[in-house]
């Protein structure tokens, strides 16, 4: 994903002059080439994530798209408060940009984990939270991220992730996508972590259990609507993501749920339990440790729709 991210971005600043990359000491090959092709649009400040986000804002202010870049949490918890004071405070136009949400550089341990970022960047005024799920959403939530006038949290995948989407698409910020239809339940999800469920959605239908599974790729503003017909329709709702319990994708359904006086359904949320996630082993690994694959999914299913 991180690569199509890259691309994209390459492409839409062919066209737009705006757009500048702010970098903190950050490249391993997908970058390279923005910074060959329009050297006066590319700053990399070091190992300096405060300021990157401090430099982004003043070229936004003047009229500008500041992107920061980097991996994992370093753009976001360490630069917390530059994004609050500087950027969300005067709305400006500075998407933040992370590759490797949740756990997927499981190897490099607990500092390389993004496991609490949504939760926290969400609460954030003016701030979108987006979480693409694969290649073809990364491709069009970037241009949809530079078309929007404000600053946007952009949490992209890392590398290798397979697509999810097996028919065409439209994608708006602060819609959400239905990926499979039915009516037993409802399955959420936001990010890469949807193939689990995508997978565990196929395993229980051959089980004769039809699951609607939907891509809510735009954290905030979240899609009220399409949790509140999946809560009438199928009455279950299941949410999945790859990030701490509290606070995230499932907190945010459950707060539309709770304000729309949806308390009837049969409700569960699949996330990171309340705790460091200080294992180190691969992204699937991690997944499966703590009950996020595709067999623990299915298995949240069957009992829901009991």
């Amino acid at each position: 994903m991180r690569k199509i991210f890259n691309e994209t971005l390459l492409k839409i600043a062919e066209k737009d002059e705006r757009i500048h990359m702010v970098l903190a000491d950050i490249g391993y090959g997908e970058i390279e080439g923005f910074a060959r092709r329009f050297p006066d649009r590319y700053y990399n400040c070091g190992v300096m994530e405060q300021n990157m986000t401090g430099v982004a804002c003043g070229i936004a202010m003047e009229g500008n798209i500041a992107i920061t870049y980097s991996i994992a949490n370093f753009p976001t918890l360490r630069c917390l408060e530059q994004i609050r004071n500087d950027v969300c405070y005067h709305n400006a136009n500075v998407k933040i940009v992370i590759i490797g949400g949740g756990v997927s550089y499981g190897p490099l341990g607990i500092s390389h984990h993004s496991t609490e970022d949504i939760a926290i960047l969400r609460a954030l005024p003016n701030l979108l939270v987006v979480a693409p799920c694969d290649p073809q959403e990364a491709e069009a939530a970037t241009y949809a991220m530079i078309e929007h006038d404000g600053p946007v949290y952009y949490r992209c995948g890392y590398k290798g992730e397979k697509d999810i989407h097996h028919r065409p698409f439209h994608f708006e910020l602060g819609k959400a996508i239905t990926v499979e239809d039915g009516d037993d339940c409802t399955i959420i999800f936001a990010g890469p972590i949807g193939l689990e469920a995508q997978k565990a959605v196929e395993a229980v239908c051959e089980q004769g259990i039809h699951c609607r599974l939907i891509s809510m790729h735009t954290i905030k503003p979240i899609d009220k609507d399409a949790i509140l017909r999946a809560a009438r329709e199928t009455g279950r709702i299941i949410t999945v993501e790859e990030h701490n319990l509290s606070g995230g994708l499932g907190s945010a359904v459950a707060e539309v749920l709770a304000d729309e006086g949806c308390l009837n359904i049969r409700f569960k949320r699949m996330a990171l339990p309340d705790v460091n996630v200080h294992e180190v082993g691969s992204q699937q690994w991690l997944r499966e440790l703590y009950h996020l694959g595709a067999a623990d999914i299915a298995e949240e299913i069957r009992k829901i729709c009991k």
